[in-house]
């Protein structure tokens, strides 16, 4: 099962080599990772898409990424109310003559282009990972030539900082 894991850190040097080597050493496949600053300055935040084969192990990775010495805390967010989106860029082959049928397809997904040359052009869109995937699959037909993805980030809906979260962040500045 795929679980979407959030880590608040500390942002330093080595912290997300010893996250992924702790992930790797246990056997855990990363989907997809993203990692960049918070509000709060020196500290990031990691959002892991993993498979997990079940409860036990999930619990496991959990308490074992909360040990480290720079995780500040550790959430699995899958079953909570999320905002959960994902960047893609999508190069496809193209003539003059397919351009507005490429919008077509691109238009109602709220995709967008940004770069156009004689043989191609590149797309830009963010959403859910489904969303991508379904564009993508639509656009195969006419050539995709080169596809870069952000990996998931994710934010619990309408969450406020507990008081501890809060002390823990006052105490690194």
């Amino acid at each position: 099962m795929k679980r979407i894991i959030t880590a608040t850190v500390q942002d330093r040097s080595g912290v997300l080599n010893r996250v992924t080597g702790l992930l790797q050493r246990r056997q855990f496949n990363i989907e997809s990772i993203s990692v960049g600053p918070t509000e709060t300055e020196g500290i990031s935040k990691m959002t892991l898409v993993v498979e997990v084969e079940d409860e036990q192990r999930l619990e496991q990775v959990t308490k074992q990424l909360n040990k480290q010495i720079d995780v500040l805390k550790v959430s699995d967010i899958t079953d909570k109310a999320i905002v959960a989106r994902e960047l893609a860029l999508i190069k496809v082959a193209s003539s003059s003559q397919l351009r507005s049928e490429l919008n077509g397809i691109i238009d109602p997904f709220r995709a967008i282009v940004i770069d156009v040359s004689k043989e191609s052009l590149a797309v830009q869109i963010t959403g859910r990972p489904e969303k991508i995937d379904a564009l993508i699959e639509l656009l195969r037909p006419y050539g995709v030539k080169e596809i870069a993805r952000t990996g998931l980030t994710a934010l619990l809906r309408g969450h406020q900082p507990h008081v501890n979260e809060l002390a823990t962040y006052s105490l690194l500045k």
